[in-house]
């Protein structure tokens, strides 16, 4: 029997695990969310949670009487990331000062193509995550730092081509111009007078 005995070992030895717990809640807290699997998810949520909980103790005692540095360090222990670690006390913590707990959801997202695990959207509450917002604020990004002008951004408007989509430069070709084109038969090769046979 399994009584009392809690926790998925997730196929690892505890400090491969810890490491794994470690890196998906530095990832969850740096980006509000990701996808992993069911069962890693389901382990991620407390340990998460609990990471959240004590750094709201810490800036509830930090405002008090200066002892939040406490809370901080035991926090550091696991997420050893500064701007991740700034981030939770100066943003997340005060988020859910009023929110007694719950602070992570998660979302089944169907099942892997390659061995079928099932996979979940794991975000916080309150970020509500829209992967096309977030889409076009990296698009607007990327256009603002000025890629895409370079051999790099010629290959990739390419392979757009190639696989059907659209670019900047076909977009400014009128339409009627275009289907003139695709109208027009494609030429023969013109004929040498030989014959295909040695001679």
């Amino acid at each position: 029997m399994r009584h009392r005995v809690a926790h998925r070992k997730l196929g690892r030895v505890t400090e491969h695990r810890l490491a794994l717990l470690r890196n998906q809640a530095q990832a969850l807290l740096q980006h509000e969310h990701i996808i992993t699997t069911v069962p890693k998810a389901k382990e991620l949520r407390p340990f998460v949670e609990r990471l959240i909980t004590v750094a709201k103790q810490g800036v509830a005692e930090g405002a008090a009487n200066g002892r939040g540095l406490h809370a901080r360090r035991l926090v550091a222990r696991d997420i050893n990331d500064k701007d991740t670690l700034k981030k939770l006390f100066d943003d997340l913590a005060p988020r859910y000062a009023a929110r007694p707990g719950g602070y992570v959801r998660i979302i089944r997202a169907g099942v892997r193509k390659g061995d079928a695990a099932e996979i979940a959207l794991v975000e916080l509450i309150g970020s509500e995550f829209d992967p096309k917002r977030a889409q076009a604020a990296k698009e607007k990004r990327a256009e603002a730092k000025g890629e895409g002008k370079g051999i790099g951004g010629r290959l990739r408007a390419a392979a757009q081509r190639v696989r059907g989509r659209k670019t900047d430069d076909e977009e400014a070709v009128p339409a009627h111009e275009q289907t003139k084109a695709a109208k027009q038969p494609a030429t023969r090769a013109r004929h040498t007078g030989r014959s295909g046979k040695g001679g």
